[in-house]
C-alpha cells in the first residue's frame, strides 16, 4: 500500500541519525499516513461515483433501457461497500485527534472543529440517509423519490469533499485567521474557507476522483467483457468509464499545471523539493526524469533530464529562474515528495494515452479488442496510485508543519512511548491489508456474477409507482 513511500519519507526525514526515523513523532505521522491513506482510497471512489450512478439512472429514464438500470445496480452496491469502508476508517482517524495529535485542535481546533463537523454532517444527513432508498427503496417510494435519493446522495459526497478539502487547504496555505494567545481564531469565514489553494485543490481532488471511477468502471467492465458478458450493461459501463477518461485526464494536466502554478506562489519550498532543485536557485532548471535525490550531499545522483523544462512549465520561461531547497529555513523530505510526484504524472500520462487510445477504438460501438481490455483490467485501479502519490506530495511536502507558519508537526505530537505507537501501527497496517484485500476480492467478484446483478422491479403497490 502506502508503506515503501512512508518509510522512505522517515529514512529522509532522519538524515543520517537511523534512531529518528523512528521517534515517537515520526511513528504517529507514518500512522497517521497509513490510516488516512486506506480511509482516501473509498471517497476516492464515491465522490465521482455518486454522480456516475445518478447518469445511469437517467440514462435509463430517457431510453427505458434496462441495461442502464442494470448497471446502476451493480455499481450501487460498489458505492455502499466503498461508503461503509469510508465511515468506518474515518471514525478511527478521527481518534488520532486525541490520541496522538493534540495540540492540533489546542491551537486550530477553532476552525478545524466546525469544518470537521460540516464534512461529517453532510456525509451522515445526505449519504447514509438516502443511500438506503437507492439500494432497497425503489419499488418501495417509485422512480422520483429513488432518483432524487440519488441526486441528494452525490450532492452529499461532493459537499463532504468540500469542507474536507477546504479544511486541508487552510493547513496548506491559512487565511482569515488571527491568533491569540497562540490558538488561531477564525476572523472571515470565507476567507478561511476560500484560501489561495483551495479552489484549485477541490478542482483537482474532485477531477481525480473521476478518472478513479473511470478507471475502476471501464476495468470491471473490460473484465467481464473478457469473461464472456456482452451484455448491455457491460458495454453501456465499459463506454462510460472510457469516455470519462478520455475527457478528464486531459483536463485534469491542464488543471494541475494550474496547481503547481499556484502551489509556487504560496509554497515554493515544496514545488523546489517536487523538482529537486538544489542551491539558493536554478535559471532555466531541468524537468527531471529520473533522479536520485542525495539530501546528504544537496545534490541529485544520476539524474536525467529535459533542458529549461520545469523552468518553461512553472515560469513560462526557459530561462526562468526557480528558487532552490537553500533559499528555504524550512523545506521538505526531497526523496518522497519528488518521486511520489513522479509516480502521480507517469500514471496520469498512461491514463491520458489510454483513455485516448479505448475511446478511438471503441468508437461507433466497436467491439474493444482482447488486448485493450486486459490492458484495462490493468488500470483498474490506477486511479488509487496516482491519488495517493498526490496526497503525499502534498502532505509531506508541507513538512516541517502541520499547518504552514502557525503549528510545526512536532509541536502537535502527543508524547506517547514509541514502542506504544508502532504496537497499534503494525496492527493497522495488518487489519488494512486484510480488508483491502477483501474489498477487492469482492468487486472481482461481484463483476463475476455479472449478469446475476439485476434491478428489483416496480410493482404496482404504490400510487407512484410508475412515475417516471
Amino acid at each position: 500500500m502506502s508503506v515503501p513511500l512512508l518509510l522512505a519519507a522517515a529514512a529522509a526525514t532522519a538524515g543520517s541519525d537511523p534512531a529518528a526515523a523512528v521517534d515517537a513523532v515520526m511513528l504517529a505521522r507514518i500512522q497517521f499516513a497509513t490510516n488516512i491513506s486506506f480511509h482516501y482510497l473509498f471517497p476516492s471512489i464515491t465522490i465521482a461515483l455518486g454522480w456516475v450512478l445518478l447518469y445511469f439512472k437517467l440514462r435509463f429514464l430517457r431510453s427505458g433501457d434496462e441495461a442502464w438500470l442494470s448497471a446502476y445496480f451493480f455499481w450501487v452496491k460498489v458505492f455502499a461497500l466503498s461508503f461503509a469502508l469510508g465511515v468506518v476508517s474515518g471514525v478511527v482517524m478521527s481518534f488520532q485527534f486525541g490520541t496522538n495529535w493534540p495540540g492540533y485542535m489546542n491551537t486550530v481546533g477553532n476552525i478545524a472543529g466546525p469544518l470537521l463537523a460540516y464534512e461529517i454532517m453532510t456525509a451522515f444527513f445526505l449519504e447514509a440517509s438516502f443511500l438506503g432508498i437507492m439500494l432497497f427503496g425503489r419499488k418501495r417510494v417509485g422512480e422520483r423519490v429513488h432518483t432524487l435519493a440519488t441526486v441528494l446522495v452525490a450532492a452529499g459526497t461532493t459537499a463532504s469533499a468540500f469542507w474536507i478539502l477546504a479544511l486541508n487547504s487552510w493547513m496548506q496555505t491559512p487565511a482569515g485567521h488571527v491568533m491569540v494567545d497562540g490558538v488561531a481564531h477564525v476572523g472571515d469565514w470565507w476567507q478561511v474557507i476560500f484560501n489561495p489553494s483551495f479552489p484549485y485543490r477541490l478542482t483537482h481532488t474532485l477531477i481525480a476522483s473521476g478518472l478513479t471511477v473511470a478507471f475502476l468502471v471501464s476495468g470491471l467492465a473490460a473484465y467481464r467483457w473478457l469473461r464472456g458478458d456482452r451484455g448491455g450493461d457491460v458495454r453501456a459501463m465499459l463506454r462510460t468509464g472510457v469516455l470519462m477518461a478520455a475527457v478528464l485526464a486531459p483536463v485534469q494536466a491542464f488543471v494541475g499545471d494550474q496547481h503547481g502554478l499556484n502551489t509556487l506562489e504560496h509554497q515554493p519550498a515544496k514545488i523546489a523539493a517536487m523538482e529537486g532543485i538544489w542551491g539558493e536557485g536554478e535559471k532555466g532548471a531541468p524537468a527531471l526524469v529520473f533522479a536520485w535525490p542525495n539530501e546528504a550531499e544537496r545534490r541529485n545522483d544520476y539524474a536525467i533530464g529535459i533542458p529549461g523544462l520545469a523552468a518553461l512549465i512553472l515560469t513560462h520561461d526557459l530561462e526562468g529562474e526557480l528558487q532552490g531547497l537553500d533559499a528555504f529555513d524550512d523545506h521538505p523530505p526531497v526523496l518522497p515528495v519528488f518521486w511520489g510526484f513522479r509516480v502521480m504524472v507517469g500514471v496520469g500520462l498512461l491514463m491520458i494515452a489510454t483513455g485516448l487510445v479505448a475511446a478511438w477504438k471503441l468508437r461507433g460501438g466497436r467491439e474493444p479488442p482482447r488486448w485493450l481490455a486486459r490492458w484495462l483490467v490493468g488500470m483498474t485501479f490506477s486511479g488509487w496510485i496516482a491519488t495517493l502519490a498526490g496526497w503525499y506530495v502534498t502532505e509531506i511536502g508541507r513538512q516541517p508543519w502541520l499547518v504552514t507558519g502557525i503549528l510545526r508537526t512536532s509541536e502537535a505530537a502527543a508524547d506517547h512511548p514509541p514502542a506504544v505507537i508502532g504496537l497499534s501501527l503494525s496492527a493497522y497496517l495488518a487489519l488494512y491489508a486484510v480488508l483491502l484485500l477483501a474489498y477487492v476480492s469482492v468487486l472481482f467478484h461481484l463483476a463475476r456474477k455479472g449478469g446475476a446483478t439485476v434491478a428489483p422491479p416496480i410493482t404496482a403497490a404504490r400510487g407512484d409507482a410508475d412515475e417516471t
